[in-house]
């Protein structure tokens, strides 16, 4: 693993460890890594050479095989026979689709949890609606996001349902960092996040359901495009690039 690649996951590391400190060393590994894919350190495609990660974090390869395991359950990694685990290439359709099971979820989970909500629970809502919406470190945004969405559904009293929303979170932190490196976007999400909140606030159950479902659904076709456009830009590239190498291998035989 280069120094660079080492650096990344320490720091990747450092910033887990100040959220949940008391994790079992699996779990940490693949928060770490997570990290790193989400922060760009960890490419698509790229292999994880597990004997390095061990090195890295001072263990054995059990912990680490644990965490490739773990990682592959929430479509970060993927493991072939033979060839190891390496970093999942992104999907334009698994971004939609995920965003689109999130709508479901979500909307679910508003509608039950609005009549339950307190005058602390919302409190709760408004600060991390603000924490999410001043954070500039892509990173943590990831972590602000969801601790606001999963803020909102809390009272409803569903650990099943949460639980459920929560994997799709996970799996969706990697695209959500796609929004995020757009600027424009990034600021339209936190005006519907703070829409979303006014309609709790409001108990407009409608109003709310109908919100949260139009924002996950949003982001999803937004990053449905964004992907599908940098893969026909990567395709065109690359074609262009066998044409150019072609020319002087045929005009030589021209010659001949």
């Amino acid at each position: 693993m280069s120094t660079d690649k080492a650096d990344a996951l320490a720091a990747a590391s450092f910033r887990n460890a100040q959220f949940e400190p008391r994790q079992s060393t699996s779990r940490f590994i693949a928060d770490a890594l997570r990290t790193a894919i989400v922060e760009g350190s960890l490419l698509p495609g790229e292999p994880l050479r597990q004997d390095a990660i061990a090195r890295q974090f001072s263990v054995s390869a059990i912990p680490v095989r644990e965490a490739f395991r773990q990682l592959e359950s929430e479509g970060w990694v993927t493991i072939e026979p033979n060839r190891g685990a390496s970093v999942s290439l992104q999907s334009a359709d698994e971004a939609r689709e995920i965003y689109e099971i999130r709508a479901s979820l979500e909307s679910l989970a508003i509608g039950i949890a609005i009549e339950q909500h307190t005058p602390e629970t919302l409190a709760e809502c408004q600060r991390l609606l603000k924490a999410a919406a001043n954070e500039p470190d892509p990173a943590l945004y990831v972590v602000r996001n969801e601790q606001f969405h999963m803020s909102l559904y809390a009272p409803a009293g569903r650990p099943r349902l949460m639980e459920l929303i929560g994997q799709m979170h996970r799996r969706g932190e990697r695209y959500l960092r796609v929004k995020f490196g757009l600027p424009t976007f990034k600021g339209q999400s936190d005006a519907e996040h703070q829409a979303i909140y006014k309609a709790l606030c409001a108990r407009d159950t409608e109003a709310a359901q109908r919100l949260v479902a139009r924002h996950l659904l949003a982001t999803g076709e937004l990053v449905y495009r964004f992907l599908n456009e940098a893969q026909a830009f990567a395709q065109s590239s690359y074609a262009k690039k066998r044409r150019r190498s072609a020319r002087p291998s045929s005009t030589r035989q021209g010659r001949q």
